[in-house]
């Protein structure tokens, strides 16, 4: 199953394009933890937009409580698990900002109402009732009759990552495991891990 010397960001294109075609749900979701101030874990599903050699995106707002704790602790873990499969991939690394040309860029494929829907919403902050936002949704809607620009507060983030973790389901829980750890000369180290 994990060929010696493969590259894990080759491999998790692999399954990833296998997934896209086979998994119900959607193949791009995978769950996203970090930590707050305190040190408390919060993980939520999120969206890959993007993916390469230097590491996984994602876009949200900034002032969302995930975007205040990745600028605040610039370490996280993503997991996708594809039932359809029968694989889970960790992912962990330090995270960086995507650059304003790199946000603009994605934004500007986003459907005009998403656009919108991202200048309305105080992603994490208390809502009152559903009317506010749907009266802050149609101000915008108003305010951008054409072209929808990228609101400051709202960009991507890249997950660099240092390890990657690949579980293949098997029977009798004789599960495959297998870790990939980036070496500081470059490169990957790969290891098994018992199930």
């Amino acid at each position: 199953m994990f060929a010696s010397g493969i590259n894990p960001i080759l491999l998790f294109g692999r399954y990833f394009s296998e997934a896209k075609k086979k998994e119900r749900s959607d193949a791009t979701a995978f769950a996203l933890a970090t930590t707050s101030s305190a040190l408390r874990p919060s993980v939520r599903m999120v969206l890959l937009k993007d993916f390469n050699e230097q590491g996984f995106v994602f876009y949200t707002n900034l002032l969302s409580k995930k975007g205040r704790e990745l600028r605040h602790n610039s370490y996280a873990s993503m997991c996708f698990y594809w039932d359809s499969l029968g694989i889970q991939i960790r992912i962990v690394g330090s995270v960086k900002q995507v650059s304003d040309q790199e946000a603009d860029n994605y934004f500007a494929t986003r459907d005009r109402k998403t656009k919108l829907g991202a200048w309305a919403s105080k992603q994490s902050y208390p809502l009152k009732d559903m009317s506010g936002l749907i009266k802050k949704f149609n101000s915008y809607f108003k305010k951008f009759p054409k072209k929808v620009p990228r609101p400051l507060y709202w960009s991507g983030f890249r997950i660099v990552p240092k390890e990657i973790e690949f579980w293949k389901r098997g029977y009798f829980r004789l599960h495959q495991r297998v870790i990939f750890r980036k070496k500081r000369t470059g490169g990957w180290k790969k290891s098994r891990l018992y199930p």
